[in-house]
């Protein structure tokens, strides 16, 4: 195949994957609606961020060893669990303002998506299964580094425009009126995910 139709097809399937509901979109969409624009963009940073990180160690192979189970792959589903939790604990507590309830060293939303996403083990597999079959032997050296700037570049920028249309007038109007039950939609999506992971690491 053609090394540009390749890169083509990669980059469709992390796009596929990127937009499948999971812990990053579910912050993301409540952060870029509730908190606004810059907020948006600033969480969308730093899962960027751990996705950076993540694709890194996927492309490497470690992902194959994290996959594989054992002690490691409990204690980052644990700690990734507690966080989840600790995410709904804090949408539960806010009031209407959304300021309350939210540790100071948390209020930052680059933290927040950098934390929820280089603990969502998930994403490592994800990615280590998909750039699996794009690396074979035959590329050219530079080729990981192509794979590694398509995940980047891709996720930087789709979920950056996701969280300019989130702040379409009509689509904050209608949030504004359900906030609260916006956010206890989004709490107990978050308990689920983290009870989720709580059984697969026992």
């Amino acid at each position: 195949m053609n090394p540009l139709a390749e890169l083509g097809a990669f980059a469709l399937i992390m796009a596929l994957g990127q937009f499948s509901p999971g812990p990053d979109m579910l912050l993301l969409t409540r952060t870029a609606l509730a908190e606004g624009l810059r907020s948006g963009w600033m969480m969308v940073a730093g899962i960027v961020t751990g996705l950076a990180f993540h694709s890194i160690l996927a492309i490497g192979g470690m992902a194959i060893l994290l996959s594989q189970g054992g002690l490691l792959s409990t204690i980052v589903k644990v700690l990734a669990a507690i966080y989840l939790s600790w995410l709904a604990f804090g949408l539960l507590k806010r009031g209407p303002s959304g300021a309350e309830g939210e540790a100071p060293a948390m209020r930052s939303p680059y933290l927040r998506g950098l934390f929820c996403n280089l603990l969502n083990l998930k994403v490592l597999v994800f990615f280590a299964g998909v750039v699996a079959p794009f690396l074979k032997e035959d590329h050219p050296q530079w080729w990981p580094v192509a794979l590694w700037s398509v995940i980047v570049s891709e996720s930087l920028i789709l979920w950056g425009l996701w969280v300019w249309l989130l702040q379409i007038p009509a689509i904050r109007r209608a949030h504004r009126k359900a906030g609260r039950g916006l956010d206890l939609v989004f709490a107990l999506g978050l308990i689920f995910l983290a009870f989720n992971l709580f059984r697969s690491a026992a």
